[in-house]
């Protein structure tokens, strides 16, 4: 008769203070980098909006290069990204603030530092991802 292999029940081990320190400084860039980026392509898009209203070409039929609903789409779909990314940093921060981050949402295990370190808005830890 085989014997069945069960996972210990480990739940996270608290971050140290530099840890935690270190994950703030780096989530906090993230943010203003997310910020920055959701800056610029809103830009973008309001100037891609601005060129479609002055100008009435029929793009749709211009074999010289890309449509200007296909430029729109694009940056719409960056920008969407953007906001997701800038969401889930902020979900981090929350998490960090809560005492809860760098827990698995799936398993609750611990994240690896490491993990966090490369990508500090994780919620899975690398078994889960």
């Amino acid at each position: 008769m085989g014997s069945v292999h069960v996972m210990d029940d480990v739940r996270t081990a608290p971050l140290s203070a530099a840890a935690k320190k270190m994950l703030r400084v780096s989530l906090g860039e993230q943010r203003e980098h997310a910020d920055a980026q959701i800056a610029t392509l809103t830009d973008s898009f309001n100037s891609i909006v601005e060129a479609a209203e002055l100008v009435g070409t029929d793009d749709e039929h211009d074999p010289e290069g890309t449509t200007i609903a296909f430029e729109r789409a694009q940056v719409t779909a960056l920008l969407n990204q953007a906001s997701a990314d800038r969401d889930a940093i902020d979900a981090a921060m929350a998490k960090l603030d809560e005492g809860l981050y760098g827990t698995c949402e799936v398993c609750e295990r611990a994240i690896g530092v490491e993990r966090l370190k490369a990508i500090p808005s994780a919620s899975r830890c690398i078994a889960c991802a």
